[in-house]
């Protein structure tokens, strides 16, 4: 926890970005009937029967100091979506970057092990050597600042019926332009000195 909050201390460095990121899933939802529409009075209305159309990811990242973030929408979850997440990020996000200070959790396929599943060992070496990591701690999900963009996204945009891929795609690019334009910077306020007092059960307890 006092890891991830060191970094958040941190001036801006471009040369040194600060990205946090995280990911989610969603269902896609197809209506089995059209809605009724708006009408004087009354507000649009769903039948409750639904077709499914499968299941998403999400990749969401952020850039806390400068007030940026981006989605990205694919079919699946797994360690070679990941590992091509993170080269787009080294590459064509912040080639001129001399490391990406990475903040997420430590799911399984979070690691630089996914990137030599991707690609050849000199590759995977390459962008690994880009990135300085920083896992949250178990239960600590919440030091993350994309799980944060996540619910603001979850509360925005995904809290209701997408029926498909293409749709997806469309709404979170309208929701990323909209709050890169109103979200602005994000400041972190909870600091180890705050740790060490509230969370003070959470630290061994020493004996002379």
């Amino acid at each position: 926890m006092e890891d991830v909050l060191e970094v958040y201390t941190r001036p801006y460095d471009p040369l040194r970005p600060q990205i946090c990121m995280d990911e989610t899933s969603k269902q896609l939802l197809r209506d089995s009937q059209q809605p009724l529409p708006i009408e004087p009075g009354q507000p649009e209305r769903q039948d409750y029967e639904y077709e499914r159309g499968g299941v998403v990811n999400l990749f969401l990242f952020c850039e806390p100091l400068q007030g940026r973030r981006w989605v990205e929408v694919t079919e699946q979850r797994t360690k070679i979506d990941w590992a091509y997440q993170i080269k787009e990020l080294v590459d064509k996000r912040y080639p001129q970057a001399e490391r990406i200070v990475l903040v997420m959790d430590n799911l399984n396929t979070h690691t630089p092990a996914s990137l030599y599943e991707a690609f050849e060992p000199e590759e995977a070496r390459r962008i690994a050597e880009k990135l300085e990591i920083h896992y949250t701690p178990k239960h600590g999900s919440w030091l993350n600042m994309a799980e944060i963009e996540l619910s603001v996204l979850s509360r925005q945009c995904l809290d209701r019926r997408v029926p498909d891929f293409e749709s997806l795609q469309a709404e979170v690019e309208a929701w990323q332009e909209r709050r890169d334009a109103t979200g602005g910077k994000i400041e972190w306020r909870f600091r180890t000195e705050d740790a060490r007092i509230k969370l003070k059960r959470l630290y061994p307890s020493l004996q002379e």
